[in-house]
């Protein structure tokens, strides 16, 4: 146990893999420790910039599919990484893959990957809850 296992950590853009070069390695393994860690939660965002304008899901299902290994849909979360994404793809485009690349879960993991997660991570009230 360490001092810092109490802190809740948010690891932006899935620590920000080379997906334009296509290399799984090392950020794959170090994913893998990383999420051996229950206080860490993960974004599933800012992957078309990494991969480039000429994007393609893809070249991005191996890097998506390992945070949903590791992470699961319960310390998973979306982001847009919008403005900066529009480098690369519209929100639409970023939405519409991210859902296409956890097209597998059910309803309440989608809930929880597209909303709850956030929630809990950041500690928010929303409004009728």
């Amino acid at each position: 146990m360490t001092q810092l296992d109490g802190v809740r950590f948010v690891l932006d853009h899935g620590a920000k893999p080379d997906i334009a070069s296509g290399r799984l390695e090392p950020w794959a393994k170090l994913m893998t420790q990383l999420a051996r860690r229950p206080n860490v939660v993960c974004k599933l965002s800012g992957m078309v910039t990494e991969a480039g304008a000429a994007w393609t899901a893809a070249q991005l299902r191996p890097y998506a599919d390992h945070l949903l290994d590791c992470f699961g849909a319960q310390r998973l979360m979306f982001g847009s990484d919008w403005p900066v994404c529009t480098l690369a793809a519209s929100y639409r485009d970023v939405v519409a893959v991210a859902r296409k690349m956890t097209s597998q879960l059910d309803q309440a993991e989608l809930e929880a990957v597209f909303s709850g997660n956030a929630v809990t991570a950041y500690g928010l009230r929303l409004a009728g809850r």
